[in-house]
């Protein structure tokens, strides 16, 4: 028995009494047209089974169905955390997610972008931090037409370009909570130099305690880049000041994880001899000993949305106009801190 023809876009219009165009139209969620004619084209499609050809749809739009992911970020769980919530946007869809790590300290960062973008002819673009605070990277995805989001720590750009979160506000509120309990020798593990997310981070802390009028001397600050091992060695710097802090702030919860570490190392016990603190809300946070408090950074929420920003009008699924770029971290108070120890 011969197997019946796939059907074609020509059926589709001849059916619904449409021309090819109007068809293409409503594959690519165009908005010229009234709803009636929508509707009879989609319900022709669906009845026929027809599905649209993505390569001739990339060649009509001059455009791959691809979304690309481009970032130089230390920390492994932040960038799934963000392919998660770019994925739960293209599901469903015909979009696909295209990863491209890069290295900011290279010479040839933006040629190397520049070829990638171009290479892939990507639908959009979304852009990490740091190098999403790189305004020379927008002005290139403007320049070759490619549509892009950028993520940050503070506004970086117009609500349609960006998704930002509360980093300084969120940090100030953790650090608080730490005065209120009683602690006045608060130590902090900053993140790497150059990102945006370190300098809000820092500023948040530094904020808290000078409005508490405490104190701050440098030996209190400790360098870090994001890694468990940097919050390790951070952590013993600060547990060798005296007198010791009986609490410390790290900037992100790899590093919060190894300060813990490193005040076991000397047989100190978390939180009876010292308050942790991290930021992000990563599953180790929840899966330590004991379980951290930290700042809940909705990453993957944000993710959702700068993907919906890139997609949503060829989707159907929203309206891009309507997503909202800032979106604020929440502290979430786990069994890491307590009261300082004798009062101190």
């Amino acid at each position: 028995m011969k197997k019946s023809a796939q059907p074609t876009i020509n059926d589709v219009a001849r059916i619904a009494g449409v021309s090819k165009k109007t068809v293409s139209r409503v594959i690519n969620h165009s908005p010229l047209l009234n709803d009636d004619t929508r509707k009879r084209v989609l319900g022709v499609i669906d009845e026929l089974g027809y599905i649209p050809n993505p390569q001739a749809r990339a060649l009509a739009l001059r455009r791959n169905f691809l979304i690309g992911l481009v970032h130089d970020n230390p920390t492994a769980q932040t960038v799934l955390s963000v392919q998660q919530g770019i994925l739960e946007t293209l599901r469903e869809t015909e979009f696909e997610l295209v990863i491209h790590p890069v290295n900011r300290g290279s010479t040839t960062m933006l040629d190397d972008i520049r070829r990638f973008l171009e290479r892939q002819r990507l639908f959009g673009v979304m852009l990490m931090p740091p190098i999403s605070e790189n305004d020379q990277l927008a002005r290139l995805c403007d320049e070759i037409g490619c549509r892009y989001v950028r993520m940050g720590s503070a506004e970086l750009d117009t609500a349609e370009h960006m998704v930002a979160s509360n980093d300084r506000e969120a940090v100030r509120a953790a650090t608080e909570y730490l005065i209120e309990t009683g602690h006045r020798r608060i130590g902090l593990v900053l993140g790497p130099h150059g990102f945006r997310s370190a300098q809000e981070r820092r500023q948040g802390f530094e904020d808290a305690i000078a409005a508490a009028g405490i104190a701050l001397p440098g030996s209190l600050i400790a360098e870090g880049n994001y890694t468990f091992e940097s919050g390790l060695a951070g952590g013993d710097r600060l547990l060798d000041h005296l007198p010791r802090p009986t609490a410390i702030f790290a900037s992100n919860d790899e590093m919060a994880a190894g300060v813990i570490h490193a005040a076991r190392q000397r047989g100190l016990e978390v939180p009876r001899d010292l308050s942790v603190i991290g930021f992000d809300d990563n599953p180790i946070a929840a899966h330590i000993w004991p379980p951290l408090t930290t700042v809940r950074w909705p990453i993957a929420t944000m993710a959702r949305s700068a993907a919906l920003k890139l997609v949503g009008d060829a989707t159907g699924k929203g309206n891009a106009e309507a997503e909202p770029s800032m979106f604020l971290s929440s502290l979430i108070r786990r069994a890491s801190v307590a009261a300082p120890p004798n009062g101190d």
